[in-house]
């Protein structure tokens, strides 16, 4: 039966639908899975064996799975592990790394949606990545009695302000959480504000750091390399990544400024969704410039009569972790303009890239705050200043390969969140594989044990 946050859902679903129909029609991905997430059409899971569902949104949660997945997997073999996502893209990456599992779209939170789902699947716990708080589908769970955690949980300010108008109606939800397993003490005080209880939280530190990878060496780093036809480069690589609208455009302008002093350097430009391809290869060609595209393309590009270097536009999902690692100079996007928080700098990080990002990093302030304490990153605050940040970095190699090492180093120390969320679930479910009522050690001695152990 359809409840008053149903009806809440319903209205602004209504006046949201002119600009989801525009978008929907723009983007055939915003179609894919709809009906399935409003009617919470999933797989019915087969057996009875214990089972751990993991909802992560998007590309990004998805992959931060991998380490978590494999010690669940090791650690309990008997048990069932299925994972949802929000995205299209996200769906398609959890099918590729997780070719084994059954991976599906979370339904919409309402009640009829979350209800079949539940019915299907028939969770023991539920397990929710970052800030994915459900009102109904937290509530179903749990009186289902599947034991409901949040795991990497980030609560930024923004989200935190937002949350807060509705904490007299949210805090009875967030009451329901057997688990929070935060990333950082500020996270874990907005949760507690918002009305978590504070012996269920614990500081656990950020799982994205034990899934990065920081070997250039690796296969799929040495494939990524041949398959963007550079293999033989001689000059640097400049990687802008995980890009929104308008900073392609400072992208390549940079790169057109610094290729006057740097003939042999090479552009690579990922933008965050890839279904702009075909209008960014317009963009870069209206620059006079040639562009290979990796979604339309057979072949690895290949050097010109004429000398000139193709720009390389990778319009596919799944492939930035590893571009990442041919980076000599990387541009993290999503950043440059307001609104949109930045994308993951821990990525190219890992490799040991000299890193640029813009001033709005709100999603990733911890990891940015650590950066560029160590003078591992620099911030650029407008396209002039990425072109002049990106000559910078090739006119002084040294400086710039001593500030990549930097903040690979500081990546690397901050390991060891998984095995912490492990020790979280295990108190969730029980070492056995039945739930316990186990709770959490108190958020603030847990912060001093995460930080001790990091």
């Amino acid at each position: 039966m359809p409840n008053l946050l149903d009806v809440a859902y319903l209205g602004l679903l209504l006046a949201a639908s002119p600009v989801l129909f525009a978008r929907a029609w723009r983007r055939s991905k915003s179609r894919q899975g709809l009906m399935d997430k409003l009617r919470g059409r999933v797989p019915r899971r087969i057996g009875d064996a214990p089972c751990l569902w993991l909802h992560a949104v998007s590309v990004g949660e998805v992959l931060l799975l991998r380490p978590l997945v494999a010690e669940l997997q090791r650690r309990r073999p008997d048990w069932d592990v299925v994972v949802s996502t929000t995205t299209s893209t996200g769906l398609e990456v959890a099918r590729r790394t997780f070719p084994e599992l059954v991976t599906f779209y979370a339904p919409l939170d309402f009640s009829w949606a979350v209800r079949r789902a539940l019915e299907r699947i028939r969770p023991t716990a539920l397990v929710l990545v970052e800030t994915e708080l459900w009102p109904n589908l937290i509530r179903a769970a749990s009186a289902r009695g599947a034991r409901v955690a949040v795991i990497n949980g980030r609560l930024g300010r923004r989200s935190h302000r937002g949350y807060r108008r509705f904490r007299a109606l949210l805090a009875p939800t967030l009451r329901r959480l057997d688990a929070v397993a935060a990333q950082s003490q500020e996270s874990a005080d907005r949760f507690l504000d918002l009305g978590v209880p504070a012996d269920r939280l614990s500081v656990t530190g950020s799982i994205k750091y034990d899934g990065l990878e920081s070997d250039r060496g690796v296969p799929k780093v040495r494939e990524a390399r041949r398959a963007l036809g550079l293999e033989g480069a001689s000059g640097p690589i400049f990687v802008a990544g995980s890009t929104m609208d308008g900073e392609e455009s400072a992208a390549l302008q940079a790169y057109q400024r610094a290729k006057v002093d740097h003939p042999g350097l090479r552009l690579v430009i990922v933008p965050r969704h890839p279904e702009r391809g075909a209008e960014l290869a317009r963009m870069i060609e209206g620059r006079g410039e040639v562009v290979w595209r990796r979604g339309v393309e057979d072949r690895p590009p290949g050097g010109r009569e004429d000398g000139r270097q193709a720009v390389l536009l990778i319009d596919t999902v799944g492939e930035l972790s590893s571009i990442w690692g041919l980076a000599d100079v990387a541009f993290v996007g999503g950043s440059l303009y307001p609104g949109r928080g930045g994308q993951n700098v821990m990525e190219p990080s890992a490799f040991g890239a000299s890193v640029l990002f813009g001033p709005h990093t709100s999603n990733f302030r911890e990891a940015v705050e650590g950066l560029l304490g160590r003078d591992a990153a620099r911030v650029v605050r407008s396209a002039t200043e990425l072109g002049d940040a990106l000559q910078l970095e090739l006119a002084d190699r040294d400086s710039s390969r001593a500030r990549g090492a930097s903040a690979r180093r500081f990546v690397l120390a901050q390991r060891g969140a998984t095995e912490r969320t492990l020790a979280a679930l295990d108190r969730l479910v029980g070492r056995r594989g039945r739930p316990d009522r186990v709770a959490n050690p108190p958020h603030r001695s847990a912060s001093r044990a995460a930080s001790s152990a990091a």
